[in-house]
This record gives structure tokens, sequence and C-alpha cells, in this order.
């Protein structure tokens, strides 16, 4: 009986570290946030997306769209314009493009 004990509670923490492992980690990217759709023009965007675009030092840019959820919501949509931001979440990728699911957003000055 104390061998199944032992194999059970062996288990679970292997099955905890593994969600773990499998995790994404969070990534802290500085850019600036423009509409998909009104700024920067999107061919395949039908509604207004919030996107992070973020320029690496020799001046290449990376688009992040960004996961509608309760800390975009709070945020606020940029439809048209800029807005400079720090983004804090998971990037994923979906449907060809790049995603991050924001976990915290801070306007940058």
């Amino acid at each position: 009986m104390r061998f199944v004990t032992i194999l059970a509670a062996t288990l679970i923490v292997a099955v905890a570290l593994v969600g773990v492992v499998a995790a994404a980690p969070e990534t802290t990217l500085t850019g600036k946030i423009m509409c998909a759709k009104c700024t920067l023009k999107k061919a395949d965007a039908k509604e207004c997306q919030d996107v992070l675009v973020v320029a690496d030092k020799q001046g290449a840019t990376k688009e992040y769209y960004i996961t509608k959820n309760a800390v975009l919501e709070k945020f606020g949509h940029t439809c048209t314009g800029e807005k400079p931001a720090v983004v804090t979440g998971t990037i994923s990728q979906k449907e060809g493009k790049t995603w991050i699911a924001p976990t915290k957003m801070e306007e940058r000055q």
C-alpha cells in the first residue's frame, strides 16, 4: 500500500513539472501600438485589431497582434495614430501571425 502512495505522489509531481516546462515564458516588448485596419491598412483586417510594432536595432520591424482580453480592454484601443507602449505577455503563432497575450500593458512616454 505504501508503494502505491509513493507512486501516486511521484506521478503528481511529474505531471506538475511537465506543466511548468510546457508553459510559455512571458516576454516584455517595447514598441508602438497601432490598429491593423485603421492605421496599418492591412488588407486582411476586417475589424479594428491592436498590433504592437517593434523595431530592432537595424530598423526592421516585427508585428505582434495583441490578443483581446481584459488587460487590453483596460489599456484601451488605439484606433488611429500610434501609442508607445511596453507589453508583457506570452507569444504564440496563429494563422501565420505572431500574437502576444498581454498580462501587463503600460503606456510609455
